[in-house]
């Protein structure tokens, strides 16, 4: 056991402090009170289908502090000037000289404070009761795992599992993300593994107001590192296609930090925390990243001759802002949405127009875009903001090789890739430029496509 604590110096005021407790106990009265059971709730069957083959208390942990860190992200709104936050969280384990470790505390804020670019400190106390096991239930699981995948209904998501599939056969463990229980109960009545994320969160009596997330980044790499441990697999597998890992820290919004959740390196500091945490090494690979996502659809199509791609769900709008008729439809307008239908046009596919809430693109207008049954009162001027900033992202990213004023941003991005992913710089350069040529090639064909008169066109200023 390690002895070592880590010493933290006091963080600067305002501060958002977050105790964790456990039913029945009682926290500071200054402190945001997270219940376990209330705020944070784990689901039985869920957990079964992690802790199938062994009970480790400090994976349970893991996923603990991963729902405690979401909770104070979503609770406490970024200021509207700035962008970082400063929190303390306390939060009861099983081992809190582990937890507390220099190793294992510093590589914790390492990984958070990259990622959400917020300041966090954290004091990890006793546990005063431990947590009930699981039931362990048999599972056909192959003794010689290789490599774990988080699979959700995305489209990358889809066809990088499909591929890899196809080449690794049993040896590759889907982890599912679903959000609901019921699927997980579903799932597991099946005997799966992984079946889905094993713990909700919830507000409480108000509502959560920070939409923007960035923890999610830290929830999914625990989950799906935590899956490779107890399969006893040394590779996660990130689905994401140059665009979605890259993009995001490459082309920043407003005051926003750099996003970087699917980016390595965030990866490598969380194979940082998870070795100190669960001494296992687990690495990060991202089998697709020099590629754009139309690259990965075409390649799936081809390789896997596999139309599942069509059933994914790629829009970041909730269903009651994205129904026609009663029916859910991608918003059609959002960032991921325009991602989804450049990709599926450069890869030289279709969908049908019913597909999407914003059915015409090459409409003159945002509104005559929408679909003739959605109500006009539904379109709102968030919703139109929202789908100008999505144009615009991707096509500053089509751009940023054109000005000179980006050579400094693209090498040190270049850089930084080489030292995370292990080669060269040169060839992470060469690596880098291609991909972006190859979206801009993209975006300008997909530009031309919707015609002259076409109100994205207009947005993004394209040339006649």
């Amino acid at each position: 056991m390690r002895t070592a604590t880590a010493r933290s110096e006091p963080l600067p005021a305002p501060v958002t402090a977050v105790h964790v407790v456990e039913p029945g106990v009682r926290s500071g009265a200054s402190a945001l009170r997270c219940k376990i059971e209330e705020n944070i709730e784990f689901s039985t069957e869920s957990l079964e289908s992690y802790f199938f083959a062994r009970w480790q208390p400090d994976a349970w942990d893991a996923l603990l502090v991963a729902a405690a860190v979401e909770f104070a992200d979503r609770t406490k709104r970024r200021p509207a000037y700035t962008w970082r936050r400063h929190f303390f969280l306390r939060i009861p384990v099983h081992h809190p000289r582990l937890w507390n470790s220099s190793k294992v505390e510093t590589s914790l804020r390492d990984a958070l404070e990259l990622l959400t670019g917020d300041e966090w400190r954290f004091e990890f106390v006793p546990r005063k009761k431990d947590v009930p096991r699981p039931q362990q239930i048999q599972l056909s699981l192959n003794p010689q795992v290789e490599a774990v995948i988080p699979f959700s209904d995305g489209l990358d998501s889809c066809a990088v599992a499909g591929l890899m599939q196809r080449r690794m056969g049993n040896t590759l463990v889907r982890i599912r993300l679903g959000t609901g229980f019921d699927e997980g109960k579903k799932l597991s009545r099946q005997r799966m593994a992984f079946t889905r994320i094993p713990y909700g969160i919830s507000a409480g009596e108000k509502p959560f107001v920070e939409s923007s997330a960035r923890s999610r980044g830290f929830k999914f790499s625990v989950i799906s590192g935590i899956a490779a441990y107890l399969s006893n697999a040394s590779t996660v597998i990130v689905p994401e296609s140059g665009q979605g890992a890259l993009g995001p820290s490459l082309v920043a919004v407003g005051q926003a930090g750099e996003d970087c959740r699917s980016h390595p390196l965030f990866t490598r500091r969380m194979e940082t925390f998870l070795n100190a945490l669960l001494d296992h090494t687990v690495s990060y690979q991202f089998p697709q990243i020099w590629k754009t996502k139309a690259e990965t659809l075409r390649q799936f199509v081809d390789e896997c001759k596999d139309s599942s791609w069509e059933h994914t769900s790629s829009c970041w709008q909730q269903n009651r802002q994205s129904s026609v008729e009663g029916s859910w439809r991608h918003c059609g307008i959002c960032a991921a949405c325009m991602l989804r239908r450049l990709s599926v046009h450069a890869a030289g596919l279709k969908e049908a127009k019913e597909t999407y809430v914003w059915e015409n693109l090459s409409a003159p207008t945002f509104e005559a875009g929408a679909a003739a049954a959605f109500g006009r009162k539904k379109i709102t001027a968030a919703m139109r903001e929202y789908a100008i900033a999505g144009t615009l992202h991707l096509d500053h990213l089509a751009g940023i090789l054109d000005s000179p004023a980006n050579a400094p941003k693209l090498d040190l991005a270049a850089d930084q890739l080489a030292d995370a992913l292990g080669i060269s710089e040169d060839q992470s350069r060469e690596n880098l430029n291609r991909m972006l040529r190859q979206h801009s090639r993209e975006w300008k064909n997909f530009m031309e496509s919707l015609g002259k008169n076409s109100f994205i066109r207009e947005w993004a200023g394209a040339q006649s």
